[in-house]
């Protein structure tokens, strides 16, 4: 019976092309220079660093159009707190991953309300969604892909046959 997982991921390997295309924006930016800024990746979490708060406001934009340049989803940016004082200040941006279980609820809604003849589970971080036609999972790969309240970046992963 022919299968896939829908799955939530970020590349690492993109996200770090992303910080590094920030960090050179970064370095070139007028109103930057003298400035101790910069961004660094670390497990999917991005620290933005800089001297004052209203840098860090400007520098969420640069981390944000670096990311869709690379094809990386921002929905997945989850923004921390400001840390510190003086000198240095600090946000942290999660990159979240892996399917919520509100989230995976409402896709294996989705699938039971779209009347297509597959069955949708929970496994986890994941959904896996099986039938007996291969058109009826494209079908809803196109319906997940076209959800536009669906904000965490999809991966469709083990299409068995």
């Amino acid at each position: 019976m022919p299968s896939f997982d829908v799955v939530s991921e970020v590349d690492k390997h993109e996200a770090q092309n992303a910080v590094d295309t920030a960090n050179r924006e970064l370095s070139t930016r007028f109103d930057f220079r003298g400035v101790d800024a910069s961004f660094e990746l670390k497990d999917f979490v991005v620290t933005l660093t800089a001297n004052e708060e209203f840098q860090i406001e400007q520098m969420k934009p640069m981390l944000e159009g670096a990311m869709i340049k690379r094809g990386l989803k921002i929905s997945c940016l989850e923004y921390g707190d400001l840390k510190g004082a003086g000198k240095q200040v600090k946000v942290l941006a999660t990159m979240r991953q892996g399917i919520d279980k509100e989230l995976s609820k409402k896709m294996v809604k989705m699938v039971k309300d779209s009347k297509l003849k597959v069955q949708a589970s929970i496994q986890g971080e994941m959904v896996r969604v099986q039938g007996k036609a291969r058109d009826d999972l494209q079908a809803v790969m196109a319906l997940f892909r076209n959800d536009d309240s669906i904000t965490m970046p999809l991966a469709f992963k083990n299409f068995k046959d």
